[in-house]
């Protein structure tokens, strides 16, 4: 077992010794945070271990934890009662930036039935790996997180109002070590907190712009996967705040700066883990059939995936070009303009690199669309179109866009037949209305740029 990762019998011991004296037990909302509570760690190893429970709202509210009218499976006519939270077990571990403190993700049951409720991001993403494992197989994923790190606190950036922020950096520190010296103090202690939590860290890296930072860990299996990108996510933001400082993972906070991206790297393997499906020594450039088929179903269906890629207003201002961030829904080699790109070539570790995401995907999501459509390509051995070689970015060439819009996406989303029936039209539909009260809350406010614009001059 990874170092930082728990037992129950393990747990108990910290708790009798004195070592453990809180646990988290949380899961993941619509927006990817997470949510729960603390218990005292006595009473949750005395048995609150087996389930505990929540309001059925928290998967009904917006960013700012507004309750959205107009859902079908929650509502206040329905009462907002409660689901049942169960922690999943394999997933506790020690958090070592909080002292004292365990951490276990929970799965989102029915109170009622004890099934799964089904638009629970967990949920819909343990669907999809069903669906792999009938199949026998393996998903694996590695997400690659970017952010911008802040020496200001988030206090002091709220009070700013979020404008003329201290970076930690001044000068584009994309693989220098020079300049990520100064963030290193923070970037380590990340790295080692991570490593302390019993996920594999590979290794950080300063991005393209002043102050941005990658944190890059080991594949897994998609659901741990997913578990430790949220787990990353909550803590990399813990330990900013102890240290006094602040990061956003906006997929664009500034219009003059490089976008934050979250690329999924996906591979399919044996139930033993030992054959790689998507390396095939005959295949071109080591790429078997399964593997073109799959990126395939990923190429056709990625104007109806994009919302789950792309979940708010703001993280299409991230699609610009020359950037560093796709505007084309088309694959190529080792390319990083291109939307889906081929990495280890003619290897083992041969996989689809989804460059699309941005920071703030909720990777359950992200993971489970990627997979349906991947899955559909392979049941429907769909032909793989001609990768795009050279600048994707060149407007002149007639190539498959992403869609520009959080509305256009949606509208893709709403009437995709596909994922209708790759996750149950109660789970697209909650998310279509989730999507249209994002679009709504823009389209109703005013903005910076329409006073500064518009109060004199219009």
């Amino acid at each position: 077992m990874s170092n930082g990762m728990l037992t129950l019998e393990q747990l108990k011991a910290e708790v009798k010794a004195g070592t453990i004296d809180t646990v988290v037990a949380a899961f993941v909302d619509m927006q990817g945070r997470l949510m729960g509570k603390r218990f005292h760690a006595q009473y949750f190893v005395d048995g609150a271990y087996e389930e505990t429970h929540a309001c059925n709202y928290l998967l009904g509210v917006d960013i700012e934890m507004e309750p959205v009218p107009g859902y079908k499976a929650i509502s206040w006519d329905k009462g907002y009662g409660d689901f049942v939270l169960k922690p999943d077990m394999s997933t506790l571990r020690k958090t070592p930036w909080i002292a004292g403190t365990a951490l276990v993700i929970c799965d989102v049951l029915d109170h009622h039935t004890h099934q799964d409720v089904p638009h629970s991001p967990r949920a819909i993403l343990k669907r999809q790996l069903k669906r792999i494992e009938a199949m026998k197989m393996k998903a694996y994923m590695a997400s690659e997180l970017e952010f911008f790190l802040f020496d200001d606190s988030y206090e002091t950036v709220h009070n700013k109002g979020y404008r003329g922020l201290k970076g930690s950096n001044y000068h584009i520190e994309d693989y220098s070590i020079m300049h990520t010296t100064r963030d290193e103090p923070y970037m380590r202690a990340l790295r080692n907190g991570l490593a302390g939590a019993g996920i594999i860290v590979e290794n950080s890296k300063g991005e393209w712009g002043p102050g941005q930072e990658e944190i890059n860990v080991k594949y897994d299996e998609a659901l741990r996967m997913a578990d430790a990108h949220a787990i990353i996510k909550n803590g990399a933001k813990e330990i900013a705040h102890s240290m006094g400082k602040a990061i956003t993972f906006m997929a664009k906070w500034d219009y003059g700066m490089a976008g934050s991206s979250s690329h999924i790297h996906q591979s399919l393997w044996s139930v033993d883990g030992k054959t790689a499906h998507f390396n095939d020594k005959a295949g071109d450039h080591g790429m078997s059939d399964m593997m073109k088929h799959y990126l395939a179903g990923q190429l056709a269906h990625a104007g109806e995936i994009t919302y789950f890629l792309a979940p708010y207003m703001n993280s299409y201002k991230r699609f610009m070009v020359g950037t560093f961030a796709p505007t084309r829904a088309v694959w190529s080699f080792d390319n990083r303009t291109a939307g889906f790109r081929i990495c280890g070539a003619e290897s083992k570790a041969i996989r689809v690199e989804c460059r699309v995401g941005g920071a703030d995907l909720n990777p359950y999501l992200a993971f489970a669309a990627l997979l349906a459509a991947g899955i559909d390509g392979i049941e429907n051995k769909t032909k793989l179109e001609e990768g795009a070689a050279g600048d994707v970015y060149d407007t002149s060439r007639k190539l498959r866009d992403i869609p520009k819009t959080l509305r256009d996406a949606t509208a893709l989303l709403e009437h995709s037949k596909f994922l209708r029936g790759a996750m149950g039209d109660e789970v697209v539909d909650h998310y279509v209305h989730t999507a249209k009260w994002e679009q709504l809350e823009f389209d109703r406010r005013i903005t910076d740029l329409e006073l500064k614009r518009g109060f004199e001059r219009y």
